[in-house]
């Protein structure tokens, strides 16, 4: 039988999680640029940052399913359905949305640091002043990438906490450690 304390901080974990995954689709969708000659840039248009959404959104879909099956776990001290499927959902569920994110959150650092860098030089080369309103405009938005990417590994690293918890939880013997 797993604690009290351990039911409880996974239903915190995934709360979490969802948070961090619905903070990181508001900060990329809201992230537009826009220039001094009219034009934008917004998220749509680097595939990466669509991925880094779809990844956030998928973490956050199955955590808004996790969370009556959890929230009953914790207040009741037992299973909504009995027959030891829930186990084996949290289990596989958890480590697949933990993989998951691990790979949109290096989509999301990728494309940001790197065009960061890449326009960077670019400026650097033209010889473009660090306050120049196009070369910050741009910087800002990489920035905001690189800040959702952050507020990712939040959700990455509850959910890697609560996938190993639900290891623990699924698991019918004590073994070495317990």
């Amino acid at each position: 039988m797993v604690s009290k304390a351990v039911i409880n901080s996974m239903l915190v974990l995934r709360i979490v999680t969802l948070a961090a995954s619905i903070a990181t689709v508001a900060l990329i969708v809201t992230n537009i640029a826009k220039f001094d000659d009219g034009s934008k840039m917004k998220f749509q248009d680097f595939m990466s940052y669509r991925y880094v959404i779809a990844v956030a959104s998928i973490a956050g879909a199955y955590c808004i399913v996790q969370l009556p099956f959890s929230i009953y776990y914790a207040v009741q001290q037992k299973r909504l359905i009995r027959n030891g499927f829930l186990p084996e959902f949290d289990f596989y569920g958890d480590k697949v949305i933990s993989a998951i994110l691990a790979t949109g959150i290096g989509a999301g650092f990728a494309v940001s640091i790197e065009f960061k860098r890449f326009f960077d030089q670019i400026f650097d080369e033209a010889g473009v002043s660090k306050e120049d309103p196009t070369r910050s405009t741009n910087n800002k938005f990489y920035v905001r990438g690189i800040v959702a990417s952050g507020v990712l590994s939040v959700a990455f690293i509850a959910i890697f906490v609560v996938s190993v918890l639900s290891s623990i939880n699924r698991s019918k013997t004590k073994g070495i450690f317990g």
